[in-house]
Formats: C-alpha cells, structure tokens, sequence
C-alpha cells in the first residue's frame, strides 16, 4: 500500500453542502484532524462566497499541503453537474491561494480504495470511513463522510494515475441542440 505523509484537505464539492476532512498521514496511519459540512444558503453567488470563505478559514487554520476532490463524474442532469463544477472551482482556487497541490479522484476510485468495491453503497463507505479513522460512529451527513473517503483515498493511493492520451471514441459530446432540448424541459 503506497502512502502520503502529510496533511490532506478532502472535499466532496457542492454549492448547498460541502463535505470536508481534514487529515494527517503518517506511513499507514491516518489521523482525522477535523471534518464536517459547510452549509451554504441563498442565491448562488452568496452560497459560493459563503463556500470560499469558509475554505479559507480551513486552510488558514490547518494549512493542509494537498487538496484531494471528487472528480467531475458524468449524470444526466447538465444543471447539477454545473453546480458541482462551480464548487469544485472555488475548492480549487482556495487551493491554489494556500499553495496545494491538488489531485482529482472519481468516486468509483475512492469508493474502491476505502471499500474494496467500485459501486460501494454511501453506508459501506461509511462503515470503512469509521474504522479506518477508530470514530465512534459514522460521521453524518455523508458529505462529511464522503470527504474523509476522499482524503484517505489520496492517502492510500497517492495521486490518481493520468488518463491516457487516447480520445475517448464512444462519449457523446454535449451540442447547443441537447443543451436546449435540457433547457425545455
């Protein structure tokens, strides 16, 4: 098992609710430090700023040497997965603010390195989360336990293998028409 040293922000993104962790690797222990939900309300812009300064605030207080985030991960609802993507953007400029390196993993990645199953359910994750961490119970909501997968994942596994250079044949890409025909509905 290849390990990090050091201190690992993990963040499962958003723009209503934000999961972070904050932990310690040290060989194949694994500290948490602090973890939670930063809960944003209101319009958009407001929840983003609400978002960004409390990240700031997490990364002054514990001045963590690498951002580990969910990656974007393809759905159906094109609105969902753009707000996912401005929150990412603001976890990523925080990082890039406090110096961090940062490393993007898929959830089917973390799920399999803290549960050894690709399509784990959130309560197996969970489960993993508590033991690994000696918590007494599993954190809630799953945003904060999915921010502490996500951080031991990149403790665990070190930084995502790169995607290899050979398009991608057999993806749709998104046109103007299939964003109007969303739009409609």
């Amino acid at each position: 098992m290849k390990t990090r040293a050091g201190r690992v922000l993990g963040i499962d993104p958003g723009t209503l609710r934000v999961g972070f962790a904050v932990i310690d690797c040290e060989g194949n222990s694994f500290r948490a430090v602090e973890y939670g939900v930063v809960r944003a309300s209101g319009p958009l812009p407001g929840r983003l700023l609400q978002i960004y300064e409390a990240l700031v605030v997490l990364a002054s207080r514990h001045r963590p040497s690498v951002l580990a985030i969910e990656d974007v991960f393809f759905g159906k609802d094109i609105r969902a997965m753009e707000k996912i993507g401005e929150g990412r953007a603001i976890a990523k400029l925080v990082a890039a603010q406090h110096g961090m390196d940062v490393f993007e993993y898929p959830p089917a990645t973390v799920k399999l390195a803290v549960a050894g199953n690709g399509a784990a359910s959130k309560e197996a994750v969970g489960r993993m989360v508590t033991a690994a961490f000696g918590l007494a119970e599993p954190p809630q909501p799953a945003d904060a336990s999915d921010a502490l997968a996500i951080a031991l994942c990149h403790g665990t596994r070190g930084p995502a293998p790169r995607a290899a250079s050979k398009p991608r044949s057999r993806r749709k890409g998104w046109t103007v028409a299939d964003v109007a025909a969303l739009e409609r509905r």
